[in-house]
């Protein structure tokens, strides 16, 4: 098995998370969603450090969904050595999900393909008897999927780190919501993985890359805009906001008692 450490500083946020959410219990077993990106690839290898030496016992293995792009089969050799190398099961499924999220008819691609890519996933865990399933959104995701739930939807709306899903009855956990990107970008150089190009048409024009080019341009007139971003997440710092907008029926309800009111005091 390859040698698997993290410094003081990153088992520290990792286990800041584990521990404060609660996500991993005694008996877990765990399916961790593996794209091949920089994200997944630190989170495999993260929870695979912290298995040898947590006192909780748990399992864990690897699962790829082939989104099946033209371009051909999603899997590398490097991201099947990667895993081979940390000595953990390795899921692929293969799916058609790339050509129904890329429909000419389909405006939203990407969130087609995300809420597909997740479904199939959390199937497979289900099949293999896993409980949960690990995702790798880290800090910068929370901090601009707030932004562009604002911006693009009209809601105050981010991802928990933890979230039950009945329907599947697993749960979902997030254990890297307390690394920056460039953090997790060093670690995986440091371990030696080199992530496979992308195949996703789509990965340069999406809403997400603009709100973080968004952040990164506000940041440079205010330091403090990406902090104070992070801070809005939380349940304690939602302040005033405005009543629910009106149905048509209660706005007809409501001129009915005003106009009446005026009647009654003329």
């Amino acid at each position: 098995m390859k040698d698997i450490a993290l410094s003081r500083s990153y088992s520290r946020r990792l286990y800041r998370a584990l521990v404060e959410f609660q996500m991993i219990s005694e008996g877990d077993r765990i399916l961790v969603g593996f794209s091949g990106g920089k994200d997944s690839a630190f989170l495999l290898y993260a929870l695979s450090a912290i298995q040898q030496h947590s006192p909780v016992s748990f399992q864990i293995a690897a699962a790829t969904i082939d989104l099946g792009f033209p371009s051909g089969d999603l899997i590398d050799e490097s991201m099947k050595t990667f895993v081979s190398e940390l000595d953990i099961p390795y899921f692929i499924k293969k799916s058609n999900i790339a050509k129904v999220a890329f429909k000419s008819e389909q405006k939203k691609p990407c969130a087609m393909c995300s809420h597909l890519r997740r479904g199939s996933l959390n199937s497979l865990a289900v099949e293999n008897g896993f409980n949960k399933v690990a995702l790798a959104h880290h800090r910068d995701d929370a901090v601009e999927t707030l932004l562009m739930s604002i911006l693009y939807s009209g809601q105050i709306h981010v991802f928990r780190p933890v979230t039950y899903l009945d329907r599947r009855e697993i749960t979902v956990i997030r254990p890297l919501v307390y690394f920056r990107e460039p953090e997790i970008e060093g670690a995986v150089r440091r371990i030696g993985y080199n992530p496979p190009e992308n195949p996703c048409p789509a990965q340069d024009e999406t809403q997400r890359l603009a709100v973080k080019e968004l952040i990164r341009n506000l940041s440079r007139e205010n330091p403090m805009v990406y902090t104070n971003l992070f801070k809005a997440l939380h349940f304690n710092a939602v302040g005033e906001l405005w009543p629910p907008t009106a149905s048509k029926e209660e706005m007809r309800e409501l001129h009915k008692v005003f106009f009446r009111g005026d009647e009654h005091t003329t």
